[in-house]
């Protein structure tokens, strides 16, 4: 039996992209050599890889049941395409990074502070919720995942960083915005602005207010946490938020955080990554800049808080 990288790398991309068409551009090929590359590999193997559904192109039942290996394999060739490069020239590397949209603050001043001082090597961040990120971890695509609780039944090394505490946040001429110690029933009476479902934020709310007999009411689902933002200055509900994401509304007397009994909701971000996918020198290099980061971070809003008193 005989399958080549080549053919691996082109069903990752018909995956990704659901068209031939699509994953031709992508490899900088014509699709009729996308096309007869996949005819040899369907009848090297005797597997049909994919069906037709409308005008996409997915996965066959047999295909989804070596996609896993296969990606694994494409995964690993391009880390040893890179560290051929990296072992020439040990200031340079490309590193993939994902995290929650929740840790979007964070990660991005984080890269900005790592580039000053790594100018050869590139960062490629994706900003997206709980559910993709526990897809991409599942199919090796990223090297670091900066998220909240890592997920269960997969084989992941994790480790956490610093707290992410969630708090009520309401627009400043708000009539709870000057009350102290506001019982959490009073405040689950009123309408949330929430995330998506699939948000590791989301889940991690309606479990607190299960947990305390309470039902969350929600007005509006938001993809991200600015979008929740902009909701609640805008008086279209309350909004529960990590601590981290609020500093210019903060600021700028946008928003204010309600003190409610019982509150905040603790939680933490980690950094997460695939127990079997090797790190490169310029991962590595990143991950150990992080932890130490974070630290750092974690003082200056401490020392932000307490300004605010």
């Amino acid at each position: 039996m005989h399958i080549t990288i080549r053919q691996l790398q082109i069903v990752e991309a018909v995956v990704q992209s659901g068209s031939y068409s699509l994953a031709a551009e992508q490899l900088h090929m014509t699709q009729p050599a996308v096309s007869m590359q996949m005819k040899q590999l369907e009848n090297n193997t005797g597997i049909v890889f994919f069906e037709r559904r409308g005008k996409r192109i997915v996965l066959s039942d047999e295909g989804r049941g070596v996609y896993h290996y296969s990606r694994q394999l494409t995964a690993n060739y391009d880390d040893l395409i890179e560290s051929i490069h990296e072992v020439k020239d040990l200031h340079r590397g490309r590193i993939k990074v994902s995290a929650a949209t929740t840790a979007n603050h964070l990660i991005t001043q984080m890269i900005a502070c790592f580039s000053k001082e790594n100018k050869g090597i590139k960062v490629a961040l994706k900003i997206t919720n709980r559910e993709r990120l526990v897809q991409q971890l599942q199919n090796f695509e990223p090297d670091l995942v900066l998220m909240g609780e890592p997920p269960p039944k997969l084989d992941l090394v994790s480790e956490r960083l610093i707290s992410n505490p969630l708090l009520v946040i309401a627009p400043v001429d708000h009539p709870c915005a000057n009350k102290s110690s506001i019982p959490f029933k009073h405040i689950a009476q009123h309408e949330f602005v929430v995330r998506e479902e699939g948000s590791g934020t989301r889940a991690a709310i309606e479990l607190f207010f299960k947990e305390r007999g309470e039902e969350l009411k929600s007005t509006l689902e938001m993809g991200s946490n600015e979008a929740i933002k902009h909701a609640v200055i805008a008086g279209l509900g309350l909004g529960i938020v990590s601590l981290h994401s609020i500093k210019l509304e903060l600021e700028a007397n946008k928003l204010v955080i309600l003190d409610v009994n019982q509150l905040p909701i603790k939680r933490y971000w980690h950094i997460v990554k695939r127990k079997s996918k090797r790190l490169l020198p310029a991962a590595k290099q990143f991950e150990d800049f992080m932890i130490k980061e974070s630290k750092e971070y974690a003082e200056s809003y401490k020392h932000f808080m307490q300004k605010r008193g």
